[in-house]
């Protein structure tokens, strides 16, 4: 098989990861429970998490890493948590759902910075957006559909100038992007995808104090005669038992891409990305999506044949080639209105830092056969 579905999952990862995750299933116990070895490792073991994603954005303080399930999981917990009816908030069309539906569900008065045909944030519209109730942006680092990169920086300004909260989904850069806590005031993020950890990991990182309400509750192993749960961060978002075992591994996978660094993960993948890139944007059958003038994006490139659904072509793609591909809307829908795909979709190919140019050339080689196929 040859996997190019990076952005869903990156499915090669450092074999620490592995090793680390199956180690923790038989040695570790519940993390701030107890005294005993199993429990005491665990503890420590998951504040040394905190430590390597700390490590990788420049955080001061590891105890401003909390831990949750997923980016989702992240943004609902963030959002549900700040965001009321009563607040005007910006977002913007490049959007994933994991964004968009929470900030539905809240009510608020929500306004769009929208894209230019290449799918390029039109970040210039900001200021007009800006309300006197505007309390909130919350945006995406990186598209996972065009791949594009956001002016997270120039926002940030903006907003600090204008007392507005950044809240910042990193899902697709984190560990791929080199990406820094004076980016913004809050960052969810999944361990997955760039960070080379397990499913069923994520986290937020919090940056100066910021009043959230409690949108899920009850054992933390602490204050446990409080009637309500603490609001300081971590605790407010972490209930229950952790994912220990795979936070363990996700540890080993962002110890990986500090060891390396997301300088060179950035590169090699860029190189990746524009050798397929090249390989196909010449074949008259194909269109891409995005920008790829700019120097600095995600590894990422998402196209369409003519004639064919992406279903269609992410299925020859498998069957013929053994090549894995992400089809359909990649839960963007507002980008795919503005693309006109809503019907079609798209399909992605994102790349990681254990893929090879051997492989990129397999792709390019397999939708050149397939527009051949087609006359």
């Amino acid at each position: 098989m040859i996997y190019f579905d990076n952005s869903a999952t990156t499915l090669i990862k450092p074999p620490e990861v592995a090793e680390a995750t199956a180690y923790a299933v038989d040695n570790f116990g519940n993390a701030g429970r107890s005294f005993y070895d199993a429990a005491s490792v665990v503890s420590r073991e998951i504040y040394a998490t905190r430590m390597e994603i700390a490590k990788l954005i420049g955080c001061d303080e590891p105890l401003n890493v909390a831990f949750t399930s997923s980016a989702t999981e992240s943004l609902n917990m963030v959002i549900g948590g700040l965001v009321s009816k009563n607040d005007s908030v910006i977002t913007s069309v490049l959007e994933h759902n994991s964004v968009l539906r929470p900030l539905y569900l809240s009510g608020c008065d929500l306004c769009f910075m929208g894209c230019d045909d290449n799918g390029n944030l039109a970040t210039d519209t900001f200021k007009e957006l800006i309300k006197p109730t505007t309390e909130f942006l919350v945006c995406t680092h990186g598209s996972n559909v065009t791949g594009n990169i956001t002016d997270v920086q120039g926002l940030y300004e903006k907003c600090k100038a204008n007392g507005i909260t950044m809240i910042l989904d990193v899902a697709q850069t984190f560990g791929t992007i080199p990406t820094n806590v004076g980016m913004a005031d809050i960052f969810c993020f999944t361990g997955h995808k760039g960070l080379f950890g397990t499913q069923g990991t994520g986290g937020i990182i919090v940056s100066g104090e910021h009043d959230f309400s409690i949108t899920k509750t009850g054992g933390a192993g602490v204050n446990s005669f409080d009637t309500f749960q603490q609001k300081c961060v971590p605790d407010i978002f972490e209930v229950g038992t952790l994912n220990s075992h795979g936070l363990y591994g996700l540890q080993k996978g962002v110890r990986f891409v500090n060891e390396v660094g997301v300088d060179k993960i950035h590169e090699k993948e860029t190189r990746l990305m524009r050798l397929f890139y090249d390989g196909i944007k010449g074949i008259k059958q194909v269109r891409t999506y995005g920008n790829f003038s700019e120097k600095d994006r995600l590894p990422i490139v998402s196209l369409n044949i003519e004639g064919l659904t992406s279903s269609e072509l992410a299925e020859r793609l498998w069957t013929g080639y053994s090549i894995a591909t992400r089809a359909g809307s990649h839960c963007a829908p507002l980008l795919h209105e503005h693309f006109d795909t809503v019907s079609m979709g798209m399909v992605r190919f994102s790349f990681s830092y254990f893929n090879t140019e051997d492989e990129i050339r397999k792709g390019i080689s397999a939708i050149e056969e397939i527009t051949e196929s087609l006359g």
